[in-house]
Formats: C-alpha cells, sequence, structure tokens
C-alpha cells in the first residue's frame, strides 16, 4: 500500500548573496525556505528508529549550505538545485520546495516573491 506520509520544515531563514542584480550578490539578503518530503514514514514511526526515516537535521542542513555557500542568479534555480539534492540523498517519492526572497526589488510594495516546485521520483 502507498502511502503519502509528509514531513515539513517550513519557513527555514538564512542569509544568501542570490539575485540578478550586481548589488544583491554583493550585499546579500533574507531568504525563507520551506520543504515538504513525501515518502512513507510507517517503518520509521512503527520502530521508532532513526535510522528507517528521514533526518531533518540533515536537511537542514543540507538547505543551509546550499542557500548560505552558493549563489545563483534566479531562486527558480535555488530552488531547483535543493529539490534535486534532497531527492538524492533520500529514499522520497516527492519533495516540494519554497523559496521567498522577503526583500526582492521590484519597485513597489510586497510580502514576498515566491517560487513553489515539486519534484519527484516515477512510482514503479
Amino acid at each position: 500500500m502507498r502511502s503519502d506520509d509528509r514531513i515539513l520544515l517550513k519557513n527555514m531563514v538564512f542569509y544568501g548573496y542570490h539575485g540578478v542584480f550586481s548589488a544583491e550578490k554583493e550585499l546579500g539578503q533574507r531568504f525563507e525556505v520551506d520543504v515538504e518530503m513525501v515518502t512513507d514514514l510507517s517503518q520509521g514511526s512503527q520502530a521508532d528508529d532513526m535510522d528507517l526515516t528521514v533526518n531533518y537535521v540533515d536537511v537542514y542542513t543540507l538547505v543551509k549550505d546550499i542557500v548560505e555557500e552558493r549563489e545563483f542568479s534566479l531562486i527558480e534555480a535555488l530552488a531547483e538545485t535543493i529539490a534535486q539534492e534532497i531527492l538524492s540523498a533520500y529514499d522520497l517519492r516527492e519533495v516540494t520546495v519554497r523559496v521567498r526572497k522577503p526583500h526582492a526589488a521590484l519597485g513597489g510594495v510586497l510580502d514576498y516573491v515566491q517560487v513553489e516546485i515539486t519534484r519527484g521520483k516515477p512510482a514503479i
């Protein structure tokens, strides 16, 4: 039976140097990231065993390293990289990544710009 259990890491906040404009790459800014991972959590939850589930400390560290140590022009590319690296590291059916840029230079007032992507492995 297929299970669509989810682990969510919501509103992780990092400082990064992403953007199209040179000032964004020089000064940096705050980025917020959500990760939603879909997998079967029954083995880990029934055994109460961390080795049988997704280690969210490791996922947080992976996302932190990507956001803080790399540079992207587009938050789309940032979200794609996060999704692909999480999918490569864990046995997941699907991952959704949301990247928010609260201080996007658009010439007007808004809460944030957000990109949301969902990537998955083919069902077998």
